[in-house]
């Protein structure tokens, strides 16, 4: 078990958490209420969803090749894949937490609003709690996926042990040098962890209170 490659990777996912949650809260909030180009900036951050990896990594090592933050340089760097994986996980950020806002009943708004709340207290007492199976959905998809991401972490970041290395990558390695027995081991780990964001993901978001509680009545 490559222990560096799975706090790696585990870093890595901390790290993303922290930064495109708060990002992925205030980017949803405003998408609904974008009129003019709303699909073009929706599809824009879907975009890597549909993009190969490849792709999306070679246009990341091109774009940051060269270029450094206080003299560390960005490509074959943690800082590097960090940016790399803000930028893959947007749509998995983004998406559930829009549909939560756009979930909330906008007569909600409206009485706010006649209450005199600003929008501000609108947005922080009504909003977010309401919303907040959108954000808990968001925050495990994040996470998962960047255990898992390969294609864009390896074009960036290379295979550094201590430094780029992730799970992904380790288990690449050791399939290439014929060590399946380490090889099943992490991936046996990565498909765990999948498994029960997932699980975690559809438990939360999959169902609303409107669902359940007609679940109820029908029961009774």
């Amino acid at each position: 078990m490559d222990i560096d490659a799975i706090l790696l990777s585990l870093k890595l996912a901390a790290w993303t958490l922290v930064l495109i949650i708060p990002f992925g809260v205030w980017a949803a909030h405003k998408l609904i209420r974008l009129d003019r180009g709303r699909p073009w900036v929706e599809a824009a951050l879907a975009l890597p969803l549909v993009l190969p990896p490849t792709v999306l990594g070679y246009y990341l090592l091109i774009g940051l090749g060269g270029k450094s933050i206080f003299g560390i340089p960005l490509v074959f760097s943690f800082t590097g894949i960090l940016i790399a994986s803000l930028i893959v996980n947007l749509p998995f950020a983004i998406q559930p937490i829009q549909r939560a806002f756009e979930s909330i009943n906008p007569e909600i708004r409206e009485a706010a609003q006649v209450s005199g709340l600003s929008n501000w207290q609108i947005f922080r007492l009504i909003e977010l709690p309401l919303a907040w199976r959108g954000i808990t959905s968001a925050a495990v998809l994040t996470f998962a996926h960047t255990l898992g991401e390969f294609g864009v972490i390896l074009m960036v970041g290379g295979a550094i042990p201590g430094e780029t290395k992730t799970v992904s990558i380790a288990i690449y390695d050791k399939v290439q040098s014929f060590d399946t027995s380490g090889a099943g081991a992490l991936a046996l780990l990565l498909l765990g962890i999948s498994l029960v964001a997932i699980a975690v993901s559809y438990g939360v978001f999959g169902r609303s209170p409107h669902h359940r509680r007609g679940q109820a009545n029908a029961e009774a």
